[in-house]
């Protein structure tokens, strides 16, 4: 596909500074990967989410209120 980067170009981010950007628990996007909402890669103990799939995700988490 035309929109796959290579992996050099892929931003990625800690539970941590995913959570802060969220203004959620660690906790909560820890349950949000493990769910396979939120997609990340196993680096030892810990995990990385893509920056992209951060904002994608906030992008379709918005509901459209009356």
């Amino acid at each position: 596909m035309a929109d796959e980067r290579q992996v050099g170009e892929v931003q990625f981010m800690t539970v941590a500074e995913v959570a802060s950007l969220m203004r959620v628990s660690k906790m909560t996007v820890y349950r949000l990967v493990h769910n396979g909402d939120l997609p990340a890669v196993r680096v030892g103990r810990s995990f990385r989410v893509p920056e992209k799939a951060v904002h994608d995700y906030l992008q379709t988490s918005f509901i459209e209120t009356a």
